[in-house]
């Protein structure tokens, strides 16, 4: 009797597992992977775009009539667990706000290094310029929808590549590497209110250019 008591109960249990499953499929899905990765970050330092990366942003900006005075600025060729996503004041040449962002993880369990792919269902992170467009309720909240604008990153809508947070997203820098995403710069709750003071308050679109520093 008590055996079939314990079965009765396993039952009800995976049951139930299996309808929570069901139901929040997309969220299991789209969830980034918690880091366990140690790292050694260059911790409070200061990060300077090189001169063609600023002049390039600032050509994308005039042809698209964009913000003529802020960009966003995400160099993956630093780690992780470095704030490598960079608010830059264009008129002061100065860093305003910085924070920690996801890369892609290239429908793998753990990305090691970096790939980039324009591919729809890749998961990875695509380089190349974003307008950032108009913001909406997603799965994880407040996000902002991005327009590729070069063939590095034109599949960014149809992919539903997105700029948003996640609470697996670190404040401060940190001693290892952050979760990855499935291809969307991912932000910390906190930095996103930051960002979305910026955009929200800005007359005209932004530019998020991702990039690898040489």
């Amino acid at each position: 009797m008590n055996k079939l008591l314990v079965a009765f109960s396993l039952l009800l249990l995976a049951g139930g597992f299996l309808y929570y499953y069901n139901t929040h499929a997309e969220s299991f899905r789209m969830t980034p992977i918690p880091g366990r990765v140690k790292a050694v970050p260059e911790t409070n330092t200061v990060y300077k775009p090189a001169a063609a990366q600023l002049a390039a942003a600032k050509a994308v900006i005039r042809a698209n009539r964009f913000n003529s005075g802020i960009a966003f600025l995400i160099d993956m060729k630093r780690a992780a667990s470095q704030n490598r996503f960079f608010v830059y004041d264009l008129n002061r040449d100065s860093i305003i706000a910085a924070g920690l962002v996801t890369h892609g993880r290239c429908g793998e369990k753990w990305l090691e290094g970096r790939r980039y792919s324009n591919t729809v269902g890749s998961m990875c992170t695509s380089l190349g310029n974003y307008r950032i467009g108009n913001p909406y309720q997603g799965r994880f909240g407040l996000a902002y929808k991005l327009y590729g604008l070069d063939s590095s990153n034109s599949n960014a809508f149809e992919r539903y590549v997105v700029l948003h947070s996640h609470a697996c997203v670190p404040e401060a820098e940190t001693d290892y590497e952050i979760c990855q995403s499935d291809g969307c710069p991912t932000v910390s709750p906190g930095f996103l209110k930051q960002l979305q003071a910026i955009i929200d308050a800005s007359p005209r679109p932004i530019l998020l250019s991702i990039y690898e520093s040489q």
